[in-house]
């Protein structure tokens, strides 16, 4: 569970909504206040046409992964390096008793479809350079699509402003329209100036409370995802030349930033290895 997200997006609201009923004549807090800052129009021409926008924008295999992009930055424990490395020094003790054919059926039971490619690809005895550059390319491809994922969030991040701004237009154009100076027309005209600036309101909470995290989120999984890969690449071509497995470790290790590194070796310490 991404914990860091959901106490964020949480704790923004939570201080919009606090902001909002500050000020009132009844106290510090009025919560009757909030009722100043909903507006059904405003919210149909804000979301409605920023979704639009994106239908527009985005094929439909893309707007249908949208649930799929939720569990993504919700899961922040599926890729473990760590884990990884392990599997790979495990195969490279396996490759140096009993060849690369051994390996085959430990590729048969691996759950991760790029993985048990890689296995395949120097099981088959491909050559050395013709296997990296698929598995190379197909990080590539995986991460070129997954940018256009998060793309279409910040395509929802630029477009919502703009049709918050498109919602005050058309609240000031009215307003404009219906204004009457003579009697209590004059009176209303700040509450028809505080309806109008409602949408504006409503398009920054989509770009920068809802729709910005997601795709920074979701580039934070992809650079999660390509870490792993590209381990996974350089421990599949080293186990291919013969490397030791002990050095395998080693080298694999240094794709880690130091701390991970030390919090791994003090879970061994603690087992006794």
């Amino acid at each position: 569970m991404n914990i860091t997200y959901i106490i964020g997006v949480v704790a923004a609201f939570g201080v919009m909504v606090i902001g909002m009923m500050q000020g009132g004549d009844a106290g510090f807090l009025t919560p009757g206040q909030i009722g100043n800052f909903v507006d059904g129009a405003s919210v149909f021409i804000t979301i409605g046409c920023t979704f639009a926008v994106l239908i527009a924008s985005f094929p439909i295999p893309t707007l249908a992964a949208i649930p799929k992009h939720f569990g993504v930055l919700m899961n922040t424990k599926k890729y473990d390096p760590m884990a990884i490395i392990e599997k790979l020094v495990e195969l490279a003790q396996v490759a140096r008793k009993n060849g690369l054919l051994a390996l085959e059926e430990m590729g048969n039971q691996e759950s991760d479809p790029f993985f048990k490619q890689c296995i395949m690809l120097i099981v088959d005895n491909n050559d050395a350079d013709q296997a990296k550059e698929i598995m190379m390319n197909d990080i590539e491809q995986s991460s070129a699509r997954h940018e256009d994922a998060a793309g279409m969030y910040d395509k929802a991040s630029s477009v919502a402003p703009a049709f918050g701004m498109v919602g005050t237009l058309v609240g000031l154009i009215n307003m404009l329209k219906g204004m009457n100076l003579d009697g209590d027309g004059a009176s209303n005209i700040g509450t028809a100036m505080g309806t109008a600036l409602i949408t504006t309101l409503y398009g920054c909470v989509l770009a920068h409370m809802i729709f910005g995290p997601i795709a920074t989120q979701l580039r934070q999984r992809d650079e999660e995802e390509t870490l792993c890969k590209l381990i996974i690449v350089e421990g599949i071509m080293s186990i291919q030349s013969g490397a030791n497995p002990k050095f395998l470790r080693e080298k694999l290790l240094t794709f880690l930033g130091q701390k991970q590194r030390s919090e791994d070796g003090g879970k061994k310490a603690s087992k006794g290895e």
